[in-house]
């Protein structure tokens, strides 16, 4: 009996809703309570998501369209990343003040930084409408009676499991918000490229912003006369700090997940897509790299630009070597034939897998046309505006843009497959003699601003592949391997899994779509008798601090602080020492759109931000290991220490509830 009951007891701990796996929908997170409480979670699903009463939803937002935002003040106080601020950062940045690499911080309203072009969103509520449109209800009649509700009010209906369910999306939009604090990029981006993605980390990966709305706190466009947003619900912070087994809960907006793609998609992924952007972005970066390192104009220039090529371009090598350590093709094949003998038999699955592997056969060349195109031409600007050639060091840029213009051109004619090439690049590829030759001709055109028509022809071309690429695939969503048929098909392969597979718990793939992951605070073994711990602290930024290296040359106030160990209310004690955390991992199921993410407690307090995967992790888009698959946060104490003895802006801790 003993021996049944362990045996028992091991097959229900491998179950995978054991794991902390799972991009869960807040309104149904009912169905997820009881296993969120036995981890250790303390609150009730309406405490998570209410339309009723505030609830944690009302604390969170969609950031600039494509990272995610805490509430942490009465007064519409925001934290994000650093990296989901950098564009706004940056475009206040310039020689005499530059914000990027020593910071900024308003002393009062008055000085926060109201920003072109960023919002933010907040959900209002969630409501399936599967039934409705089943039904006949046209989906742009529900979409603006949703709208029509509220002012600043926008609507999407997204699918869920391959258009199996859909949900209404209903969110309030708020344009005003504005700039109030960033640490220098030497705390905010750390280690740089070279720490991206990779464990241990010594990011303070923050910034600090404001919601602003009208006087009856309704959104409003930028105006002096805007006052700070009165949110309905903001976090509580927590000073008490996180230890390994703790409860932790993500709630935020994760981008693009694909759990339940076939092993062709996986192996197009890893062998082919993978690889070949891997290469050209590789490229790319040397090429930026250059003019950045001689000249500090340029270095700021670029700045935007190399953080949002190389931070994919890490992120596929990651991915890369996840997939193969964790055979997730091998392991997928298997599990394809395994459904394919259950659906033998049943008329509505039976031939779905083979025509799942036909479809990937027909599409695959276009699609990979479309990738190396994105990934080159489409990369490169028709024209130089007339401000641009205003600028100072406008010439100094020359060199640099035209090696970029020569490389993608170089770089398309070899990879692109010649049934999906554009014809007006092969005609000035014939005429001029070599595809940088031809990039010459057109950069020269464009540079100056003399002869745009060749640039012009070339955009259009590409544009016309591209839509006939679209067509032939069917269907102009085509941010994963995908097609119209595919979505057909996939429709009914996940009905099936699901009716096969009744021991998985099955949950939506991520799609920009507000939801909740949770796990725990934990280390892993990285590699055979090698352990990372989940904590990070002062102690390595110091032992990585080197004024020589622009990322990694740190302030010179955090050195005095940590030479006289004045840490103030933010000092921990590790063993028998004195410093600050910075950095923890956990457990829980995360992707894009999840940077900015609170990290939160049994209590849904605030213990830190979400920022980053650990290298090997970022294969859980595709698969998740739980022995393996770890996010990154930054310690919420280590925000707290910069803002108050760094920045010197304690005062936004006053407006904050810390506990």
């Amino acid at each position: 009996m003993k021996k049944l009951l362990l045996t028992l007891a091991i097959a229900l701990a491998a179950l995978p809703a054991a794991a902390d796996e799972g991009m869960w929908l807040p309104s149904l997170i009912s169905s997820r309570i009881k296993d969120m409480r036995t981890k250790g979670f303390r609150l009730t699903a309406d405490d998570i998501y209410s339309i009723n009463r505030a609830s944690m939803k009302d604390a969170v937002v969609l950031f600039g369209g494509g990272c995610t935002g805490e509430i942490v003040s009465a007064e519409g106080l925001l934290l994000t990343n650093h990296h989901c601020g950098y564009d706004a950062i940056a475009s206040h940045s310039t020689v005499e003040h530059d914000y990027l690499t020593y910071g900024f911080w308003a002393r009062t309203r008055a000085e926060e930084l109201p920003n072109e072009r960023l919002n933010v969103r907040i959900l209002v509520r969630m409501e399936e409408v599967t039934d409705r449109l089943a039904a006949g209800e046209e989906p742009k009649a529900i979409i603006e009676a949703a709208q029509a509700e509220g002012t600043g009010y926008r609507a999407s209906i997204e699918q869920m499991y391959y258009g199996t369910q859909q949900f209404l999306f209903v969110y309030e939009q708020f344009d005003d918000v504005r700039l109030v604090g960033t640490p220098p990029s030497s705390i905010g981006k750390f280690g740089g490229d070279t720490d991206n993605w990779i464990w241990p980390r010594h990011t303070g990966d923050f910034s600090v912003f404001r919601i602003y709305a009208s006087k009856e706190n309704k959104p409003a466009a930028y105006s002096p006369d805007n006052v700070p947003y009165r949110p309905r619900r903001h976090f509580t912070v927590s000073t008490h700090g996180i230890g390994e087994g703790d409860f932790t809960m993500i709630y935020g907006f994760p981008g693009n997940t694909q759990e339940y793609i076939l092993s062709d998609a996986v192996a197009y992924v890893a062998e082919r897509s993978d690889p070949a952007k891997i290469a050209i972005r590789t490229g790319r970066l040397d090429l930026i790299s250059a003019a950045q390192e001689s000249d500090p104009a340029l270095r700021i220039f670029y700045a935007a630009r190399h953080a949002s090529i190389a931070n994919a371009w890490k992120k596929w090598q990651g991915e890369v070597l996840g997939i193969g350590r964790k055979r997730t093709v091998e392991t997928k094949r298997d599990y394809e034939q395994r459904f394919a003998a259950w659906a033998a038999g049943q008329t509505e699955y039976a031939d779905v897998v083979p025509q799942l592997k036909a479809e990937y056969a027909r599409i695959v060349d276009p699609y990979f046309a479309r990738e190396i195109t994105s990934e080159t031409l489409a990369t490169l600007p028709a024209r130089y505006t007339d401000a641009e050639r205003a600028e100072t060091f406008f010439a100094r840029r020359e060199p640099t843009e035209r090696a970029l213009f020569r490389y993608a051109f170089r770089q398309y004619a070899d990879r692109c497959p010649a049934a999906y090439r554009i014809e007006e690049f092969d005609e000035g590829v014939a005429a001029c003699g070599s595809p940088e030759a031809y990039a010459d001709r057109l950069f020269d055109g464009v540079w100056s601003g003399d002869d745009t028509a060749p640039a012009d022809r070339l955009k259009e071309g590409i544009k016309r592949v591209q839509k006939q690429i679209v067509d032939e695939l069917g269907t102009a969503n085509l941010r994963n391997l995908n097609s119209r048929r595919l979505n057909e098909l996939y429709t009914a392969y996940i009905r099936g899994l699901r009716a096969w597979d009744t021991r998985r718990a099955f949950f939506p793939d991520a799609n920009l779509t507000l939801r909740v992951a949770y796990g725990s605070v934990s280390g892993y073994e990285y590699a055979d008798g090698e352990y990372h711990k989940p904590l990070t602290t002062l102690d390595g930024i110091i032992a990585k601090d080197n004024p020589a290296i622009y990322d990694y040359d740190i302030p010179q106030s955090l050195r005095d602080l940590y030479a006289a160990k004045d840490y103030g209310r933010w000092g921990i004690d590790v063993g028998d020492r004195r410093t600050v955390p910075v950095c923890f991992l956990a457990t829980n199921h995360t992707t894009g759109g999840n940077s900015g993410s609170p990290v939160l407690n049994a209590r849904g307090e605030l213990v830190g931000i979400n920022f980053d995967r650990t290298w090997r992790s970022t294969m859980s888009d595709i698969e998740f290991d739980p022995s393996i698959c770890r996010n990154i946060a930054v310690d919420i104490r280590y925000v707290l220490f910069v803002i108050d003895r760094i920045g010197g802006a304690g005062y936004l801790l006053d407006e904050m509830t810390l506990r």
